[in-house]
């Protein structure tokens, strides 16, 4: 059964890195109330108001924090919260997951150790989007089978930060050709 945003699911006292685009100001600023009222830190990154603004420096900020130990959990959104999703994943160490449902954020922390929720203001209502963020605060990585497939996606993105310090603008695979 599906927990509503209402009762006290979220562990308290977390350190949590929040920042969005325009788009998701007003959602973000929902979220950072929700959060102080769970007893929660809040490290607001950003924006600051609903002029338009690009959100890759944001969410990278986030990701940062949270992969640098200043955040325990971020939360980052915009309209879709793909764009936020995408950019977030790029730090080496983030594992940010697009969570329009509870459903999704269960999943996202229980198999993936998703230490960065994405959320979509234009696709996710408040209430629902205050619900998904409990249930991603609440939920713990289950380890067992997970830890192997997330040691395979520390290697590839080991693999990949390898290549590009090696070969900056080399395609994947080696090659070229002429």
């Amino acid at each position: 059964m599906a927990r509503r945003h209402g009762g006290p699911a979220t562990v308290r006292g977390m350190r949590v890195a929040v920042g969005s685009d325009h788009a998701g100001f007003l959602l973000k600023q929902a979220v950072n109330a929700f959060l102080a009222g769970r007893g929660h830190e809040v490290l607001d990154l950003g924006t600051d108001s609903v002029e338009p603004v690009d959100y890759p420096p944001i969410c990278a900020a986030v990701a940062r924090a949270v992969v640098g130990g200043r955040a325990e959990a971020g939360v980052v959104i915009g309209g879709s919260g793909q764009g936020e999703q995408i950019a977030a994943n790029k730090v080496h160490g983030a594992r940010a997951a697009l969570c329009p449902d509870e459903f999704t954020a269960r999943l996202a922390r229980q198999h993936n150790d998703a230490n960065v929720c994405a959320l979509g203001a234009r696709i996710v209502a408040e209430p629902l989007a205050l619900a998904v963020l409990d249930v991603f605060l609440a939920t713990s990585f289950e380890g067992g089978r997970h830890i192997r497939r997330l040691e395979e996606i520390r290697s590839i993105e080991a693999e990949e930060c390898a290549t590009a310090a090696g070969g900056a603008g080399a395609p994947p695979g080696g090659g070229g050709g002429a």
